[in-house]
């Protein structure tokens, strides 16, 4: 659970003359309508705008993070968020640009909503004349009849400028194709935007640059509704240098419940940030000042062995997801880890925790540590494991294994887990029955 004194201790950044001046330095703006206008728009007198996330998970990621901070940017400039967790679209989702996505029940959909809500919550403001307001668009959707949907709404879609939104053609041309369900999609979004416009008076959507299609639905429908402009912001993906999808490893992503990542997971996330990505993510993912990332950058620039700035960045996304406590219990477990530290002080949980997100396996008291290295993979074979030992490189608990015959049997911590390394920084987990 994040800490409320960090969202009080927020502020944008009075080195910049405006808020779109800030988030374009920061990098946010991927995509958009109108640059003057949305200047004019954001530097104005308080507009109402919003962001939508589907519930197709039981947790938000590292990818809604963003969208979450650039609205409570734009929520610390003054202007009114619509946090909307789609009820209805979630019963969809977005077309994936692959295949098709795995239908969940209602009652799954409903059981994430409040999830999500929760967590929007939890980075939006609650007080004060913008205070945050959340929405579901299933409220607005299930009274809706097909022929009602298609009177009102479809007759001002085309289909041929449907058919050249990117997520659709992708997949046209894909072997798996679209069903209708999905090629809908843009069309629910749209109606979102119209809906929100008509009783809110809200005038922008944010969204990551993927979904600028979706989000130019709404704008379309609003104008040809409507007759009015309204505006939208595109983020961009954001990738690692090599090109890789950030915040997803073999398919998993980072999840801001700690259930599915822990405060540990997460700190040792940031920590391990390449020195060409540290400066971007600062800029995206912190409420930094300015002045306080550029002197991060000249340190990366002059001394990248003392990552100075990924240690800031671990400790302020962290900290911003899960709590300063939970994070200095991160930073001790790590500490500890790597032999600066007493194992035996760290709060067993999260100890417990710091093994399941490493190399780790499950095995009964007597086992020897020679067949554990080899069982959690910090050794090939046996052999490997023992010249490992023989060359003073593996530590049971911090503690020097120096007995090819060694167990673990009198070496286990509370909670039943002990820690192998091989080496200064290769760890794998013990979870002893």
């Amino acid at each position: 659970m994040s800490d409320p004194s960090i969202l009080a201790q927020q502020a944008n950044d009075p080195t910049f003359d405006d808020v779109w001046e800030e988030i374009t330095w920061r990098g946010l703006v991927q995509v958009s309508t109108d640059q003057e206008a949305l200047r004019t728009l954001l530097t104005g007198a308080p507009i109402t705008y919003y962001c939508g996330f589907d519930p197709t998970a039981a947790s938000l990621h590292l990818g809604n993070l963003v969208q979450l901070l650039l609205m409570r940017r734009l929520q610390l400039a003054g202007h009114h968020p619509l946090g909307l967790v789609g009820g209805s679209t979630g019963l969809i989702g977005d077309p994936r640009p692959t295949a098709e996505r795995t239908l969940n029940t209602p009652e799954v959909v409903n059981e994430w909503v409040g999830y999500l809500q929760a967590q929007v919550t939890r980075f939006l403001s609650a007080e004060g004349d913008n205070a945050v307001t959340l929405v579901n668009n299933l409220d607005w959707t299930a009274p809706l009849s097909a022929i009602d949907f298609l009177r009102d709404i479809g007759k001002y879609y085309r289909v041929g400028t449907m058919l050249k939104k990117d997520a659709v053609s992708a997949r046209l041309n894909s072997d798996a194709g679209i069903s209708y369900t999905e090629f809908s999609y843009q069309v629910l979004q749209g109606m979102d935007f119209l809906e929100l416009y008509r009783s809110y008076g809200c005038v922008l959507q944010t969204g990551g640059s993927d979904q600028w299609g979706n989000l130019t639905s709404g704008t379309d429908l609003i104008h040809r509704a409507e007759g009015t402009s309204v505006h939208a912001i595109g983020t961009p993906l954001i990738t690692n240098t090599d090109g890789t999808k950030f915040g997803k490893s073999e398919g998993n992503a980072v999840w801001l419940d700690p259930a599915l990542t822990s405060p540990y997971a997460m700190y040792q996330f940031w920590l391990n940030t390449d020195d060409a990505d540290v400066i971007d993510r600062l800029k995206v993912f912190t409420f930094l000042s300015r002045a306080q990332i550029e002197a991060l950058a000249e340190a990366v620039a002059t001394e990248p062995f003392k990552r100075e700035a990924q240690r800031t960045l671990a400790f302020e996304v962290t900290s911003l997801v899960h709590g300063v406590t939970a994070t200095d219990a991160a930073i001790q477990a790590t500490q500890a880890l790597f032999g600066q530290g007493e194992l035996a002080d760290l709060d067993p949980a999260t100890l417990e925790a710091a093994l399941r997100a490493l190399p780790n396996t499950t095995t009964l008291p007597n086992a020897q540590v020679m067949q554990l290295l080899v069982d959690t993979g910090l050794t090939k074979s046996l052999g490997e494991a023992r010249r490992a030992i023989g060359q003073g490189g593996v530590y049971l608990n911090n503690v020097k294994v120096t007995d090819e015959a060694a167990t673990v049997e009198g070496s286990v911590l509370a909670g039943g887990v002990a820690v192998l390394r091989r080496g200064k920084k290769t760890l794998a987990g013990v979870f002893v029955e």
